[in-house]
C-alpha cells in the first residue's frame, strides 16, 4: 500500500490487502471517546495547569510511582518477572523495593538527588527504578550499550550522586570513575565474589532475587511526592552530539497507564464489543527498560494490570521462540526489526507461537507490509504507537482492525493529547494532508531538557514539544510519519521522503530491512540511495529493486544506488537505523 502525494498534499487510501470485516467500525472513534472519557468513566479527563498551560490529564491516574508500586503490591503472589530460571513475585519485588528505598534513605538519597541505573533488564531493574523514584529521587536510566566514557558522561551530565549497576557495566566503566566527581556511592549486582572491588554489593541490601520473599514485609520508607514532582533523566538517542537528559514527572510516567489502556478499550469499541474483565497477561519484554517505550509504555502498564514479564539476557529469535512456547507468551515486540526477525526466522515453524496475541512495537517507523504479515503469519493483533523521549513515550496507539485498514499511520492521538503540523519556516498550522513539522502535547510531555536551557526552549513552546519529526494528519486525526527533518532528502529542489521509498521496498517479498541515505551530488545536491537486506533464502538485484521502486513512486524518487547488506541494518538501542553509519557502504 504506497501513499498517494501530489505536490504538497498527501491522501492514504485504505488497505488494499484487507477486507474491513461486515458491520466494523461498530463505532466511531469520536464515539467511542465520548464513552470512554463519560466523566463517571475509568479514562475521564479533567483540566488542570501544568506549568502554566491548561491541559487535559487522565483525572484516575496514580498521582506518582510510589502509587504504583503499591498497585503492584496489591498483585500478591502473581509472577511479576520471569529471567532464566528466576521468577518473582509481585509480593516479594515490593518487599525488596522497600527495603532498597530504606537504605537509599540511609544513604542520604532523598527529593532531587540523581541516582543512576546502569545494567541489563535483570529482576533487579525494576527495584532499583521504583526504590529511587519512591523516596523522591530522580532515577537516571543509563544507556546499557554505552562505552565506559558515555557512561561516565551520562553520570557527570545528570550529577548522579549515586549509582546502581550491575557487573558488566562496572567493568567498563570504572577507569573512568575518576572523572565523575559528584559520585559517591556504588551499588554493584552481580558482581564475582572474587572480585576486588569497593563498591557495596547489591545483595548485601536485598538478597538474590530467588530470596526476595524472604525480605520483611515493610511499607516504603515516608516521601511526599506530587505528580509534578521530578522522576526520571531519560537520554535522548543522540544519533548526533551528546544526547540530552529530558527531565520526566511522575505524572508523565504514569500518564503511560492510562494511555495504554485507552487505546485497548478503543479497539474493543470499535468492535461494538463490552469492554471485558482485566485479564493479566504475560509479556515477553526484549528491549531496553533504559529506553522509555519498554519503561514507561511497557513497565507501567504491565505492574498496574498485574502481568508477567519475562526478560531475555539478550535477543535471540530462536530463544524467543522457547520463551514464547514454554511461557505462553501473549504479547511481545518492542520495536519493527523484533518482529520482521521472528517473522523471517527459518526455525519458526518448529515452535508452537500460537499463545501469541499481540504484537506491538513503535520507537521506529514500521512498513505497511509487517502489519500484513504479523497478522496472516501469527495470526496475532499487529500494534503500533508514535511517541519519543520528549513525550516519555505514547502519544499515538494504533492496532488490530484499525491499524490492518490504515497500515501507513501510526495512529491518532489519545483523548489527553493534541497533534499539529506546523510548516517549519513560518511555524503556521497546517491543514490535512499537508506535510510539515509534528508539535505534540499533552500532560506525558516532560518538563524540558536537563541543565539545557537554550535547547529547552528551543524545543518546548508552551505545552508543545517540536519533535523533528516531518508528518501529516488524515481528515480523521490519525498521523503519518514521512521522514526526520535531518533526513529529509532533497533532490533538485524536490523533498524526498525516506519512509515512502523504505516502505516500497518492503513491500517486495525479498526485503526484510532497507534505508534510504541521500548521496552528495554536485548538480543537484543530494540523490536517493538505499540499503537493504534481504530475508533468508531469498534473491533479488539492483536493477529489480530499482524497476519495483519506478513502478510504483515518481521518476525522481528512485534510488540510483542500491546496495545489499548480508545482516539486518545497524541500530541505536530505540531501534532507529543509525543512518549516519550507512553513507560508508557507498
Amino acid at each position: 500500500m504506497t501513499q498517494q502525494a501530489t505536490k504538497g498534499h498527501i491522501t492514504a487510501p485504505a488497505s488494499s490487502e484487507w477486507t474491513r470485516p461486515d458491520g466494523w467500525p461498530a463505532r466511531s472513534r469520536g464515539e467511542c471517546r465520548t464513552l470512554l472519557t463519560a466523566p463517571d468513566a475509568r479514562f475521564a479527563m479533567e483540566t488542570i495547569p501544568i506549568r502554566g498551560v491548561p491541559t487535559r490529564v487522565w483525572k484516575n491516574a496514580p498521582p506518582s510511582l510510589r502509587q504504583v508500586a503499591e498497585i503492584g503490591r496489591s498483585h500478591g503472589d502473581r509472577t511479576f518477572i520471569v529471567y532464566d530460571d528466576e521468577r518473582v513475585a509481585y509480593d516479594a519485588w515490593f518487599r525488596a523495593v522497600a527495603v532498597l528505598a530504606a537504605d537509599l534513605q540511609g544513604r542520604g538519597i532523598g527529593k532531587g538527588d540523581r541516582v543512576a541505573l546502569a545494567m541489563r533488564n535483570l529482576p533487579e531493574w525494576p527495584v532499583a527504578f521504583f526504590a529511587v523514584t519512591s523516596v523522591g529521587a530522580i532515577c537516571v536510566p543509563l544507556n546499557g550499550w554505552w562505552t565506559g566514557p558515555e557512561l561516565a558522561y551520562g553520570l557527570t551530565d545528570s550529577g548522579a550522586k549515586l549509582l546502581i549497576c550491575d557487573a558488566e557495566r562496572l567493568e567498563r566503566l570504572t577507569p573512568h570513575l575518576a572523572g565523575c566527581p559528584e559520585l559517591e556511592t556504588i551499588v554493584a549486582a552481580r558482581v564475582p565474589a572474587d572480585a576486588n572491588t569497593e563498591t557495596v554489593r547489591l545483595e548485601e541490601i536485598i538478597g538474590n532475587p530467588g530470596g526476595y520473599a524472604d525480605l520483611p514485609e515493610n511499607d516504603l520508607p515516608p516521601a511526599e511526592i506530587a505528580p509534578e514532582d521530578d522522576a526520571t533523566i531519560f537520554y535522548t538517542s543522540g544519533t548526533t552530539g551528546n544526547p540530552k537528559g529530558a527531565l520526566g514527572t511522575h505524572r508523565n510516567l504514569c500518564t503511560n497507564i492510562m494511555s495504554t489502556g485507552f487505546n485497548g478499550a478503543m479497539t474493543v469499541l470499535r468492535r461494538g464489543d463490552p469492554l471485558p474483565a482485566p485479564q493479566p497477561k504475560t509479556n515477553l519484554t526484549v528491549i531496553p527498560l533504559f529506553h522509555v517505550t519498554a519503561c514507561s509504555a511497557g513497565l507501567m502498564g504491565n505492574i498496574a494490570a498485574g502481568n508477567t514479564m519475562v526478560f531475555m539476557h539478550k535477543w535471540d529469535p530462536v530463544e524467543a521462540f522457547r520463551i514464547i512456547e514454554r511461557e505462553r507468551v501473549s504479547v511481545t515486540g518492542g520495536v519493527p526489526t523484533i518482529a520482521w526477525q521472528m517473522l523471517e526466522h527459518p526455525e519458526r515453524s518448529n515452535y508452537d507461537l500460537s499463545s501469541l496475541e499481540t504484537i506491538a512495537y513503535g520507537g521506529a517507523p514500521a512498513a505497511p507490509e509487517l502489519v500484513r504479515r504479523i497478522a496472516d503469519t501469527f495470526g496475532a493483533l499487529p500494534g503500533n504507537g508514535w511517541g519519543m523521549t520528549e513525550t516519555m513515550a505514547t502519544v499515538t496507539g494504533h492496532s488490530a482492525e484499525d491499524y490492518r485498514d490504515r497500515p501507513a499511520s501510526c495512529g491518532p492521538p489519545v483523548a489527553v493529547s493534541d497533534l499539529k503540523i506546523t510548516d517549519p519556516v513560518s511555524g503556521m498550522e497546517l491543514p490535512p494532508g499537508e506535510i510539515g513539522e509534528l508539535w505534540a502535547r499533552g500532560p506525558q510531555v516532560v518538563k524540558g531538557y536537563w541543565n539545557r536551557p537554550q535547547a529547552t526552549a528551543e524545543t518546548f513552546v508552551d505545552g508543545w514539544v517540536r519533535t523533528g519529526d516531518l508528518a501529516w494528519l488524515d481528515e480523521d486525526g490519525l498521523c503519518y510519519i514521512a521522514d526526520r527533518a535531518k533526513d529529509m532528502i532533497i533532490r533538485g529542489g524536490e523533498n524526498i521522503y525516506s519512509s515512502e521509498i523504505e516502505n516500497v521496498l518492503y513491500d517486495h517479498p525479498s526485503v526484510t530491512d532497507a534505508a534510504l541515505i541521500g548521496l552528495p551530488d554536485r548538480v543537484l545536491g543530494e540523490e536517493p540511495a538505499a540499503i537493504v537486506h534481504l530475508a533468508s533464502g531469498q534473491h533479488a538485484s539492483e536493477a529489480e529493486l530499482q524497476e519495483w521502486v519506478a513502478a510504483r513512486l515518481a521518476k525522481f524518487k528512485v534510488p540510483v544506488r542500491i546496495v545489499f547488506s548480508p545482516t539486518t541494518l545497524p541500530r541505536n538501542a530505540n531501534g532507529k537505523i543509525l543512518k549516519k553509519d550507512l553513507a560508508a557502504l557507498f
